[in-house]
């Protein structure tokens, strides 16, 4: 009789770094509705009192006529996008996020797209089995239009970490 123990088994994982190759774009899907709900939750979790974000009245007087997805919330989905595809189990450590901008607002009901270019990839100088990979996040709205990007330095393994 087979048992569930008998069966394979395939674990999601990101990828390590050694299948990374640069210039590679990588979509993530699905893209992510943004919601009042999400937007005004980040915003009060995070402390960011902006009334940008959580007070329609005054938003409605803005030059943008409506409430703003907070920013942060956008970098923070356009990453998390990336994780089951990209890094789930093969990230060591974030080292940085630089270039970051917003060049369009996105707002609620907005369907955020994000995908994921390579741009580098080293082996680390000082960590035998892991490489310092470079690269860049772009989310785009339901009609095309970037309305983020950030490029992200990360330490990877570059291939399963011995098991004791």
């Amino acid at each position: 009789m087979n048992t569930d123990r008998d069966q394979p088994r395939i674990t999601q994982r990101g990828l390590y770094a050694e299948e990374l190759r640069p210039g590679v774009i990588y979509a993530h899907r699905p893209g992510r509705t943004i919601s009042e709900a999400d937007n005004v939750w980040f915003s009060t979790v995070t402390m960011n009192p902006q009334p940008l974000h959580i007070d329609a009245a005054h938003s409605a007087t803005s030059e943008f006529g409506q409430r703003l997805v907070n920013s942060m919330f956008t970098l923070a989905t356009m990453v998390g996008a990336s994780v089951a595809h990209l890094t789930q189990g093969t990230l060591v450590a974030n080292l940085a996020l630089t270039e970051v901008s917003f060049p369009h607002p996105l707002f609620h009901g907005d369907t955020l797209y994000s995908e994921t270019q390579v741009l580098a990839v080293r082996d680390s100088a000082s960590r035998p089995g892991q490489s310092v990979v470079t690269l860049v996040h772009t989310g785009r709205n339901q009609d095309g239009i970037v309305v983020g990007r950030a490029q992200r330095t990360m330490l990877l393994h570059t291939s399963a970490p011995e098991q004791p």
